[in-house]
């Protein structure tokens, strides 16, 4: 099948400084695909040209088969999207994030109810569904903006760091549920620094520094390429550098 994402020589400069300099990656369906590298490497620049929030500055991106910016309204359809910053209104419930998220995609509020209750429900968020997100932890928020992202029963899920932020025990939970997710049939595409968090949830990876892919393949398939115990060491080995979680 042809992936559901690819990108062929992908840039993006802001005033002279290559972001994202000529990338080439293809995303198969089915599979979590990651980007793992540090901040600044190109990671939240590169979800942002895929959702159409950045245009590129050169090459090819193709979404469903589609060019970005020639369908950007049709992709988004089929897009789910999950920033590295959560975007709720903490006033108000859970259930009304879902409600007000269904809505602006148009559907009934049969489908709201429904779909939000099986995803609240897989997220564990449902028995406090009705309290408001401010009373909500830093795991609770970000498994709410994941179900938000969902409510559109997207074919792609773009995960910018998913987990920053969360303590190990909340991180664990959210891995565990994005295991779910991919086990349904979406595909997801992430950004992450966390070595772990890639080799846990990741099919596929492209390892990113200063805009430039440095190496792509299987977290296994890295590691035993380049002689190390872990991720970690594959990229000091490549970087001479540690990627600090």
């Amino acid at each position: 099948m042809p992936p559901i994402l690819s990108a062929t020589n992908l840039a993006r400069h802001f005033n002279g400084l290559k972001a994202v300099d000529g990338i080439d990656f293809a995303v198969p369906r089915g599979q979590c695909f990651g980007f793992l590298g540090p901040n600044g490497a190109g990671k939240t620049t590169t979800i942002k040209m895929i959702y159409g929030m950045l245009p590129p500055s050169g090459g090819e991106l193709f979404v469903f088969g589609l060019p970005v910016q020639k369908h950007l309204r049709e992709i988004k359809r089929r897009l789910g999207v999950v920033m590295q910053k959560d975007i709720l209104e903490e006033t108000v419930s859970a259930w009304d994030n879902m409600i007000m998220q269904g809505l602006y995609y148009g559907f009934s509020k049969d489908t709201i109810r429904k779909r939000g209750e099986s995803l609240l429900g897989m997220l564990q968020l449902l028995d406090r569904a009705k309290e408001p997100v401010f009373r909500y932890s830093g795991g609770m928020k970000r498994r709410l903006s994941i179900a938000k992202g969902l409510i559109n029963e997207p074919e792609l899920l773009l995960l910018d760091e998913p987990t920053t932020g969360l303590d190990p025990q909340a991180r664990h939970l959210l891995w565990a549920k994005l295991g779910e997710i991919k086990a349904k049939g979406t595909s997801i595409f992430l950004t992450t620094h966390y070595m772990h968090e890639a080799e846990f949830l990741c099919d596929a990876l492209v390892v990113i520094d200063h805009g430039k892919i440095i190496a792509e393949g299987t977290p296994k398939g890295l590691v035993e390429k380049y002689g190390c115990k872990n991720m970690e060491e594959v990229f000091l080995e490549l970087t001479g550098r540690e990627l600090r979680e």
